[in-house]
């Protein structure tokens, strides 16, 4: 299947979930997760219209930045490519984040977030941040816990160089339809809530490629999306 159609078919499923949700399909952003595959991969989607991409891996996202800064098209290029970071944050890897990246979605501790502000370049417009929820409550996922949720999020909305956006989860990996339903529906209500509280945020990052039509009728407006895109991926690369 040629990478046309692969984004012309998950065009097609958000639009078809947002109409059998009631909303409309400019409501809802596609961010191709482009891990493990090489620039070529991402110009090819660029090409084809798709403009933002999610990473990772910290070094391998700066490679392909690198990379970009060699092509005869940079220019133009980056003024339109967005690069999400949406992988686990280490302290010592801020600094290259703040500087390389348009959004983070996996923010879950204040310490991260002042760093990201504090070591966002002043040329740069402030980096837009998403707060990962843990709404499976499981030990191993990355993400703060609901009740955490408007604590963290009134801090960083005083950040100088952040802006605030939104919430990000990744629930269960289970074929579970209701579970997966519940911990959407529970970052969707968590939402809702700061925003009645003042937040004002626009972004809810909920839904991969197995599930992103659940996502959508629980209220997500990006769905990150890989396999269903890119294929199959070789971590052994």
């Amino acid at each position: 299947m040629s990478r046309a159609t692969q984004l012309a078919d998950i065009q097609s499923r958000i639009k078809n979930a947002c109409s059998k949700a009631g909303r409309p399909s400019s409501a809802v952003k596609l961010l191709a997760v482009s891990k493990t595959f090489p620039l070529s991969d991402i110009l090819e989607f660029y090409n084809f219209g798709q403009t933002a991409f999610g990473e990772n891996y910290l070094q391998e996202a700066l490679d392909k930045i690198t990379q970009l800064a060699d092509h005869p098209n940079a220019q133009t290029i980056n003024a339109n490519i967005e690069w999400h970071f949406i992988g686990p944050i280490q302290s010592n890897k801020t600094k290259a984040i703040a500087e390389n990246f348009s959004w983070v979605h996996s923010v879950d501790r204040f310490k991260i977030a002042q760093r990201l502000s504090d070591q966002r370049p002043d040329k740069l417009a402030p980096l837009n941040v998403l707060v990962q929820i843990n709404t499976s409550g499981e030990d191993s996922k990355s993400g703060i816990s609901p009740e955490q949720a408007f604590d963290l999020c009134m801090q960083i909305q005083g950040l100088n160089n952040i802006a605030l956006r939104g919430l990000m989860t990744i629930p269960s990996n289970t074929d579970n339809i209701e579970q997966l339903k519940a911990e959407f529906l529970k970052c969707k209500s968590i939402f809702d809530s700061l925003n009645s509280k003042g937040l004002s945020m626009d972004t809810l990052s909920m839904g991969m490629s197995a599930d992103l039509e659940l996502a959508i009728e629980c209220g997500s407006t990006c769905v990150r999306v890989g396999s269903a895109l890119f294929g199959a991926r070789d971590y052994s690369k």
